[in-house]
């Protein structure tokens, strides 16, 4: 009896694994051709839509930088800052003092190295980088909450410096950025002239390619950094910092590292922010910067970059859209004529969604797109849920060997 029961056991336990291995050569390229897509139509994007849309894209490609530096921070090491605007100051500011010129604005007398804008950007880069290095040993003792308060006085600090540095920063009054060049090929309206398809590529047209350039450099070199041994290890120091450092993980060096890599990002940011606005102030990074920062990587889920991108984009765009819409948009005004502001108007709707996202989908706008990923790929329910909760809890018993081996060896 029981040879002749055995065969028909295995025959449904064999159909049950066919769609799990069906399934796998669709995940390996639909990822990627989505991706390409994505990137073929934002390159043809400058062809053919207006310059409010490129302008407000450079934006958010300046503030995905700075989520995803962010993001690296929070989301995957678990430390808590509200620094970042201090570190997007250090990145403006060096910008524009490092390769704007020396002159007069209003009552200051502004001083400037003059040199390259390539080098000022990478010295903006380099000296936000320097400033979380150097507040990398009070955050290596403070963790959660205490952390967030510490990384807020750097905030209050920051303004009074900057605002009483006027040969610098201008003070109150703020000063212009210089237009950025590479290689004697100018980001502003001519020199030289470019058409492209008999479209004329400006400021707008160029800035929107560098912002692409950058922000995908920053994409991509996130992605493999958490995909590498010291990502591996900063996601067990999220997890627990005593079984890290049972484990191997240097745990002061990470989170330096991890301050480190995360200020450069926001410095960068900032960088791209003085070239959005054409000019940087002190009061343009305060407190309130940092929130919104905060909230572009809840919006888009703690610990995943695409979910950081998705953030920004949601949080950067959403004011400026309904400022360019204002007389469509319910109960929403331009300046005088009644109604909310676009700018409230846009921190009440994301106000909204980071309750409903903390209380429906804590994952985030990730986790909802992965959530349609798994939809698709298992339409009908296929697989029995006996069979996915084993693969699950299989590849999630994966991770702690992982971590172990890797962190140990870092």
């Amino acid at each position: 009896m029981s040879e002749t029961t055995a065969p028909p056991a295995q025959g449904p336990a064999r159909n049950v694994d066919r769609p799990a291995v069906a399934a796998a050569p669709r995940r390996s390229w639909l990822r990627p051709l989505l991706l390409v897509v994505a990137l073929v139509v934002m390159l043809a994007l400058p062809l053919y839509v207006e310059e409010f849309w490129l302008r407000t894209g450079f934006a958010v490609f300046g503030a995905i930088v700075g989520a995803i530096g962010l993001n690296l921070l929070v989301g995957t090491t678990g430390q808590l800052s509200l620094a970042h605007a201090f570190f997007l100051a250090v990145g403006a500011i060096s910008y524009v003092f490092v390769s704007g010129e020396s002159g007069g604005i209003g009552l200051a007398d502004l001083s400037g190295l003059g040199w390259p804008p390539l080098i000022g950007m990478i010295a903006g880069v380099l000296l936000a980088g320097l400033a979380g290095l150097i507040f990398s040993p009070i955050a290596a003792r403070l963790r959660g909450i205490y952390l967030g308060v510490a990384s807020l006085g750097l905030v209050f600090i920051g303004q009074h410096v900057l605002n009483s540095w006027t040969s610098v920063t201008g003070g109150f009054n703020g000063r212009s950025a210089p237009e950025f060049s590479l290689f004697g090929f100018t980001f502003g309206n001519t020199d030289p002239d470019l058409f492209v398809l008999g479209v004329p590529f400006r400021e707008a047209e160029r800035l929107w390619y560098l912002g692409l350039v950058l922000a995908l450099a920053a994409y991509l070199f996130a992605r493999n950094l958490l995909r590498s041994r010291p990502g591996r290890a900063l996601q067990t120091l999220r997890d627990s910092e005593v079984a890290a450092s049972v484990m191997g993980v240097n745990v002061q060096g990470y989170k330096a590292r991890v301050f480190l890599v995360s200020s450069m990002y926001a410095g960068l940011a900032g960088v791209m922010y003085a070239l959005s606005i054409g000019s940087v102030a002190p009061e343009s990074f305060g407190l309130e910067v940092s929130i919104l920062y905060l909230a572009m990587i809840v919006l888009g889920g703690l610990g995943s970059v695409g979910g950081a991108a998705l953030g920004a984009l949601f949080v950067t765009a959403l004011p400026l859209i309904f400022q360019r819409y204002a007389d469509v948009v319910p109960l929403v005004g331009g300046p005088g004529e009644g109604g909310l502001a676009a700018g409230e108007a846009a921190r009440y709707l994301f106000g909204l969604a980071i309750i409903l996202v903390v209380l429906f989908q804590p994952s985030g706008l990730a986790g909802l797109a992965a959530r349609f990923r798994r939809k698709g790929r298992d339409p009908g329910g296929v697989r029995p849920t006996g069979h996915s909760s084993a693969a699950t809890s299989s590849s999630t018993s994966n991770v702690p060997s992982d971590r172990p081996a890797q962190g140990s060896t870092t």
